[in-house]
């Protein structure tokens, strides 16, 4: 089935007009649209899948996995991330 092609679908959106003037001097707006959204869907939360907001129960794991994972700024690139502490503590025993 190499002649095989995915079936689209159009999706619509609601846009105010400053959103919709940004749009229009975009050359592709549908790829450009896919791949925001790709993108997006990629960087997305694994915990709140996006929304921000934690549910009790996943606060909960959340400081359990914490308090040997905390956070950190990278030294290199400044950004935040988790940082295992697991090894060190093993270590020090």
């Amino acid at each position: 089935m190499s002649g095989f092609r995915q079936k689209s679908e159009i999706i619509t959106f609601k846009a105010d007009e400053s959103l919709l003037k940004a749009l229009r001097s975009v050359p592709n707006r549908s790829e450009f649209i896919r791949n925001a959204v790709l993108n997006a869907l990629e960087s997305t939360c694994p915990l709140c899948g996006g929304s921000g907001i934690l549910t009790p129960p996943q606060r909960r794991h959340w400081d359990q996995f914490t308090a040997d994972h905390p956070l950190q700024e990278c030294q290199d690139c400044h950004e935040m991330h988790l940082v295992c502490n697991m090894d060190n503590d093993e270590k020090q025993d």
